[in-house]
């Protein structure tokens, strides 16, 4: 069977997944081995902001337990630090490092790097329409707005707790 005769959500998984493996590949070739899918999900609530864990379990619909684990991982990379929160020294907020913006920064060349060789190979008009596809399918499975507001969920068999 050739990957063209699989059905468009079939090629869509597959390819969602290979895709990854590759990014991850590239950032580990970066020097940001370890990382795992859901840790981008975690990085992304730190893009714009310091949430404290239960604020990070809540946006990613995970355990406070689970939202620990993920930081911890992240901490042990060097990607996330913890600081208190003025005025509450019982709370900790999270943010990116140094080295965590660094692996945000090369994740987004790789992403850029990929999509660059998908349009030497099909053409920018080809990768504009599947661009179009794929936008649309996000809607019709209901992840348009969660995209929009960097809130999508962590896949239900690879996330943050897992």
């Amino acid at each position: 069977m050739e990957p063209s005769d699989l059905d468009l959500p079939t090629l869509v998984s597959l390819a969602g997944n290979g895709v990854v493996r590759d990014l991850l590949a590239r950032l580990a070739r970066e020097g940001y081995p370890g990382v795992r899918p859901s840790h981008g999900y975690v990085i992304q609530r730190l893009v714009d902001g310091e949430p404290t864990i239960t604020a990070l379990a809540e946006q990613l619909q995970i355990t406070q337990q689970g939202a620990s684990k993920q930081v911890h991982e992240l901490e042990r990379l060097g990607l996330v630090e913890r600081r208190v929160v003025a005025g509450d020294a019982r709370s900790r907020a999270v943010r990116l490092t140094e080295r965590g913006r660094g692996a945000l920064e090369s994740g987004r060349r790789a992403r850029v790097q990929l999509e660059t060789e998908l349009v030497e190979r099909v053409g920018p008009d080809d990768v504009a329409t599947a661009r179009a596809v794929l936008a649309t399918c996000l809607e019709l499975v209901g992840l348009g707005d969660q995209v929009r507001g960097r809130r999508v969920a962590p896949p239900v068999d690879e996330g943050p707790g897992s």
